[in-house]
Order: C-alpha cells, then structure tokens, then sequence
C-alpha cells in the first residue's frame, strides 16, 4: 500500500530528531486528543498526481478542546443521530496558510471534530467532522489507535475517499502521511506529508 510505503519512507526523519522510544507507545483518544492541543507550525509537501505538479504549503494549525456541551458538538451529533454522552474529547480546529501553486491564494478554514470511541473497543471509533479533509463537506471518519501510538483515519466522501495516519516523533513533533483515493479507491490523486511543529510560549 501506498500509504505504508510513504510512512515507511518517513522513518529516515526519525533518525534526524532524539525521539524517546517510550513515547511512542499505544494510547486512547483523549492521550491523542490533549497531546494535539495547542498551535503548530505546519510544513506540507504534496504530489498531485493528477496533475503532475509538486506543491509546498506552510501554514498555522490552532487546535483547541471544546466541551460535549458546547452547542457546536451537541448539533454535530444531532445531524448524524449519535447521542452527545458516547462523544469523547470533542475539539475545534482552524488553520491559514498559503501555498507555492497559487501565491495569491489564502488557505484558511475552520471545522468541528468529534471523536466517537467504539464502546466495545476504546482504540477504535468514528471521527465525526463538520467540514471534511478532501471535501468541504461534513463527513465520518473512522479512526484507529495502533500499538506504536499512530493514529489512522479513513474517510468516504462523495467523490474522494481520503487515508491519514498521524502520529508524534517528540511530544512537539507531529508527523502525518495522507492519500487522497479515487472515490472506489482504485486510483490516488494526490499524496502529501506533513510535518508539524508545535508553537513555545518561551517567555513561560
């Protein structure tokens, strides 16, 4: 698979940064959640494959926890019919960035995201998102949390089916790996790593 050879390409990276084995270790998604929290830095590198061009994009990621009361995440759950008490550590997420294809464009969104742990397996559930990653449009995600502390995450859109897998080199280092798939997920249109560094309030 595409994807495993795109992570398995990446481990070089690890070599270049003292990343503490035991970091890397199973965990749920509240761990994921809180671990995530915060502003990031955000160098992108993208291979559209479609259209045979290579593209770069920096930008800033703010990810902040909401509470399962905020109405945000209780309108979430009652669009796709899942009772707000089986969420658990909803979060809201915006970005800016800007991209070397089109200098005059301004990469900039917000979304909504609530994790659904499967009730019979904490590791495993859905991801519900009220704009989604290969189309801007809300979707269910569902996610998995694997032994080595990776977080993988497979999307069906309308048109796309989208694959990530994310997981943290150091506890300010995030590492992420996606496919953008056909929507019968035959073909791959584009193909991307990330690597995200969280921003330091080094005056505290």
């Amino acid at each position: 698979m595409l994807l495993g050879y795109l992570f398995d390409s990446c481990k070089k990276i690890k070599e270049h940064f003292l990343i503490d084995i035991l970091y890397l270790k199973s965990m749920n998604i509240d761990e994921f959640v809180e671990r995530s929290l915060g502003t990031w830095r955000s160098q992108r590198s993208a291979h559209h494959l479609a259209f045979h061009h290579f593209e770069e994009v920096t930008s800033q990621i703010e990810i902040r926890s909401l509470e399962n009361t905020d109405a945000r995440v209780i309108e979430l759950c009652k669009t796709n019919q899942v009772d707000p008490h089986l969420v658990s550590s909803p979060f809201y997420m915006t970005w800016l960035g800007e991209s070397d294809w089109d200098e005059d464009e301004v990469l900039s969104g917000s979304t909504v995201l609530v994790p659904v742990p499967d009730i019979e397996n904490p590791t495993k559930g859905r991801l519900l998102r009220e704009q989604g990653y290969a189309e801007t449009i809300p979707a269910i995600g569902y996610y998995q949390l694997v032994e080595d502390g990776s977080f993988i995450l497979n999307t069906q859109y309308d048109r796309a089916t989208a694959e990530e897998k994310i997981w943290f080199a150091t506890p300010n280092l995030r590492l992420r790996v996606s496919l953008i798939k056909t929507a019968d997920g035959k073909g791959v249109t584009t193909a991307s790593f990330s690597s995200e560094i969280r921003s330091l309030d080094l005056e505290n």
